[in-house]
């Protein structure tokens, strides 16, 4: 049973790897996998909490990267370390039947740390701020599904590693959005105070 998942999880990295493959997305799939790209998009973030939100902006921000913090430790420490699958890129009798896109890491796949952490923050904003603005859950799981997706791309990930990824960024995310909201009173109501 486990080994049909591998080779089911081996064929559907194949599929993106290889028969995705175009100019296009060979260009754009390593940028967006990249943490330099969004920081941009980052900083425009904690700012706009800040300016918009005050004192519990500061606060946002904070709780943001202490659930950041969660779902990197449980992916890249609990995780990856205890099931120690090897990345298909580093995979001796995998490998050559990949494009590698770019380097190729040296820690190990499962769970993707991109997938876990990125959903996790997806999910932590989403829980925010969803009855306030209703795209806020569509651009946070497209965001979060793009830089995953890549990793199957570039040819560092399965696809398995990802899913699980963003089920358990995507479950860490509410947790914790759920509990911010239930100890910051100001998130208990429909509407979010500003300053």
């Amino acid at each position: 049973m486990w080994q049909q998942i591998i080779d089911i999880d081996k064929e559907i990295f194949l599929l993106i790897n290889q028969g995705m493959s175009n100019p296009v997305f060979d260009w754009l799939l390593p940028i967006l996998r990249n943490p330099f790209t969004w920081a941009p998009l980052y900083l425009f973030v904690v700012i706009f909490f800040i300016k918009h939100y005050g004192k519990i902006g500061i606060l946002i921000v904070l709780c943001t990267l202490i659930n950041a913090g969660i779902s990197d430790g449980i992916s890249s420490h609990l995780i990856k370390k205890n099931v120690k699958r090897i990345r298909p890129c580093n995979d001796i009798e995998f490998k050559h039947d990949i494009n590698l896109r770019v380097r190729c890491g040296s820690g190990f796949s499962f769970t993707s740390s991109h997938a876990t952490n990125h959903f996790a923050m997806a999910f932590f904003w989403i829980v925010l701020f969803r009855r306030k603005w209703k795209h806020t859950l569509w651009l946070c799981i497209l965001w979060a599904s793009l830089i995953s997706i890549s990793q199957i791309y570039v040819g560092v990930h399965y696809p398995f590693d990802i899913l699980c990824g963003a089920l358990l960024g995507s479950l860490i995310g509410i947790l914790n959005g759920n509990l911010f909201r239930r100890f910051v009173p100001a998130f208990s109501k429909e509407t979010i105070p500003t300053t």
